[in-house]
């Protein structure tokens, strides 16, 4: 063993999540999170926080709707016992989604998260597709590129929205359940699979926008700050009237913070220009056996 390999850790069990699991994988979600932020952060970002009371408790709703559609795809590792590490991951249709993955900090470099990742991977075996948003962590990314992954960075938009720069959208109403089909069948030519029973998450937490029209059909998913967190449309045209019509919400006060556009999706840089919002980038988009979807903006877990 070399000197700098780490020590082996016994008594390791992978075993698949239980419910009464999510609590503390949350926990550890928050923690092994929050210190590869501080490890990565740059200069000009602002100081990162743990996880808000709110975001953990819709962390954990989203982790107990993965367990009851595909607890195949939901897997933990113990070391003597204890939760060090989970993998969450989804099927729907054809395509495999890894939401999310972490082991803790300090046991990292032992092949835990390797085994994880295996495990999470099986309950994809059969997919033609899969998908997952990857951080910086160097070990990671070469983790999702061995099993097959192609790394696209991603770009984050920044920024205050001025109001005076916001242009008249027409023809984007509120969406409701009765729009599912509309937008499953956005998802299947944007990303090439529906998000089906994800709606039912996605509708909890988030505003519905929707633009249906002979000239192109759209959809967004929007949260409190103006933010459009996930987002699919027929035409560069619906998109962008949907992010415009997503940043209408957001308080000129507060800076916004659209996250995961890669750059293929230029229509939305496009709106980032017009609005003045800061471009930079963050993060990969990792695709198997696919081309990056567009016009979209995948969600963070649920991509």
């Amino acid at each position: 063993m070399a000197a700098t390999d780490p020590p082996p850790v016994r008594d390791v069990r992978v075993r698949p999540m239980r419910v009464t699991d999510v609590a503390a994988a949350e926990r550890l979600s928050s923690a092994a999170f929050l210190e590869l932020d501080l490890r990565t952060a740059t200069r000009d970002a602002p100081d990162p926080g743990p996880r808000s009371d709110g975001r953990a408790e819709l962390w954990r709703q989203r982790t107990e709707h993965l367990l009851e559609t595909d607890p195949g795809g939901c897997w933990v590792v113990e070391v003597d016992g204890q939760l060090v590490g989970f993998a969450t991951s989804l099927v729907r249709e054809l395509m495999w989604i890894l939401a999310s993955y972490a082991v803790r900090p300090d046991l990292q470099g032992h092949g835990l998260g390797r085994a994880l990742l295996e495990a999470a991977l099986q309950h994809g075996r059969g997919c033609l597709r899969g998908m997952l948003n990857a951080s910086s962590d160097p070990q990671a990314l070469r983790r999702y590129a061995l099993a097959g992954f192609r790394l696209h960075p991603q770009l984050v938009l920044t920024g205050p929205v001025d109001r005076s720069l916001l242009p008249a959208v027409r023809h984007v109403r509120e969406g409701t359940t009765g729009d599912r089909d509309l937008l499953d069948s956005l998802d299947r030519r944007t990303r090439g699979a529906a998000h089906g029973p994800d709606h039912d998450v996605l509708g909890r937490e988030l505003r519905l926008l929707v633009t249906d029209r002979a000239a192109g059909s759209g959809y967004a998913y929007v949260d409190p700050s103006g933010v459009p967190v996930v987002l699919a449309a027929g035409t560069r045209k619906a998109a962008t009237s949907l992010m415009w019509e997503a940043l209408a919400s957001a308080d000129p006060d507060r800076p916004v913070e659209v996250r995961h556009v890669s750059p293929v999706n230029d229509w939305a840089v496009d709106v980032a220009v017009a609005a003045r919002l800061s471009i930079s980038s963050r993060g990969f988009l990792a695709l198997r056996r696919m081309k990056e979807p567009a016009p979209y903006i995948p969600h963070p877990t649920l991509l």
